[in-house]
């Protein structure tokens, strides 16, 4: 007779989320810096530069030697939320600097296009630079607020490591 051990199905947000977080834990990287590395992927990766936070996540991880591999993990995460915001940060740095609000309907764009496209385009950097100064200034106010939340979730975590309780999600 064989024994046949369960092993737990876990969902995508485990296996993609905690899974890698307790594995930097196991490697002991320090919950500071951990924090910081989350924080900050976390919030470069809802800039309203669309195809950007790769690279200005890697920059910043290699400047302030903050944890690449969480960081980028926190970026990628943030994806979806950074396609909702790009709209709201272009809108609120419209009023904020007191521009032309960005049309939304594709006819206007496509009309604006054929017609002037280099001032379209002046007009798209003009927007993405004052959604860009906005998200800047977030980014600089919320990143050490995270980091500091997130430390004694890490803390929680790491005492589970070091005790080799896995938060293990049941069968439903």
């Amino acid at each position: 007779m064989t024994l046949v051990q369960t092993i737990p199905k876990h969902n995508w947000a485990y296996r993609r989320i905690a899974l890698p977080v307790l594995a930097l834990l196991r490697r002991g990287a320090s919950l500071q810096r951990l924090a910081w590395s989350l924080a900050a992927g976390i919030l470069i990766g809802i800039n309203p530069i669309l195809g950007s936070t790769t690279v200005l996540c890697l920059a910043l991880a290699f400047i302030f030697r903050l944890n690449i591999a969480a960081s980028q993990l926190t970026n990628h995460l943030a994806y979806p939320l950074q396609l909702i915001l790009v709209i709201p940060f272009i809108r609120l740095g419209s009023r904020v600097f007191h521009t032309a609000p960005m049309p939304l309907d594709a006819k206007e764009l496509i009309h604006a296009a054929r017609e002037a496209p280099l001032a379209l385009i002046r007009q798209l950097w003009l927007w993405e630079r004052h959604a860009l100064i906005l998200w800047a200034i977030l980014a600089t106010i919320l990143t050490p607020i995270l980091a500091l939340a997130l430390t004694p979730i890490l803390r929680k975590l790491l005492v589970r490591v070091q005790h080799h309780q896995y938060p293990l999600i049941p069968n439903a």
